[in-house]
């Protein structure tokens, strides 16, 4: 009896495993709202550099465009692995309100280093995959925030305040593997999530991989070099052809 309960077990537990970046993106286009996407011509934003070959499959597939948008972790006062906020490219911070209160983090300190973040971090970032332009305007537009896989949401959190304030129409989450936990935080302050599996005892987002390879940049470079559905150098391409 305990074995079989094992092998059950186990059994489930692979179906909650991708093979890699393809399967999971497969996976995720199946259970996106693919001709609303199309006809309303939603822009895809991917809030991590990882996402980037899961949003261009599926820009591709649809016919959209993608950005990036850049968000950096602020860590706690003398521990680097603890974060207590995240702040994006227009500068938006989101808080971890319990252990700022927990940890007593002054606010001087938290914006500082939220303003270290960007210059040292985001910056570079932005002139290296942007050509040094920050994200484009995002009014009236419909947007659909992508990860490979959401652990605390305090990432999207950040993105999904920076495209709200941003002005866009209507803003949706999309990731292959969700916490139980964090899916709940973000149905009120978005229009739409759509996952794959929601999981209530999360390990972490490489857990449910086969394989999930780090991309370095150069490989993210070459995705976005050749996709004519990466909006940013599409501008650059128009520029040249004036």
């Amino acid at each position: 009896m305990i074995l079989q309960e094992r092998k059950q077990v186990s059994s489930e537990l692979n179906d909650l495993i991708f093979e890699n970046r393809a399967d999971a993106t497969t996976k995720l286009l199946d259970i996106l709202p693919k001709e609303k996407m199309e006809e309303d011509s939603w822009l895809l934003v991917c809030v991590s550099v990882q996402a980037v070959p899961l949003a261009n499959v599926i820009a591709k597939k649809l016919n959209l465009n993608y950005d990036l948008l850049f968000c950096e972790p602020i860590c706690a006062p003398n521990n680097k692995n603890c974060t207590i906020g995240m702040v994006s490219e227009t500068e938006e911070i989101i808080l971890h309100s319990e252990l700022v209160e927990s940890f007593a983090i002054n606010l001087d300190f938290i914006y500082g280093e939220a303003h270290r973040q960007y210059e040292e971090k985001i910056l570079p970032k932005v002139y290296k995959y942007r050509k040094g332009d920050l994200i484009g305007s995002l009014s009236g537009k419909n947007v659909l925030l992508i990860d490979e896989g959401c652990e605390t949401g305090m990432t999207v959190m950040a993105a999904v305040k920076t495209v709200i304030n941003g002005g866009a129409k209507s803003v949706a989450y999309a990731t292959p593997v969700i916490s139980s936990d964090v899916a709940s935080s973000l149905e009120p302050v978005t229009d739409e999530i759509f996952f794959v599996h929601k999981i209530s005892n999360f390990v972490d987002v490489e857990f449910y991989y086969q394989m999930l390879k780090e991309l370095d940049a150069d490989a993210v470079l070459e995705i976005i070099n050749n996709s004519k559905n990466y909006l940013p150098f599409q501008k650059e391409e128009k520029i040249d052809g004036i």
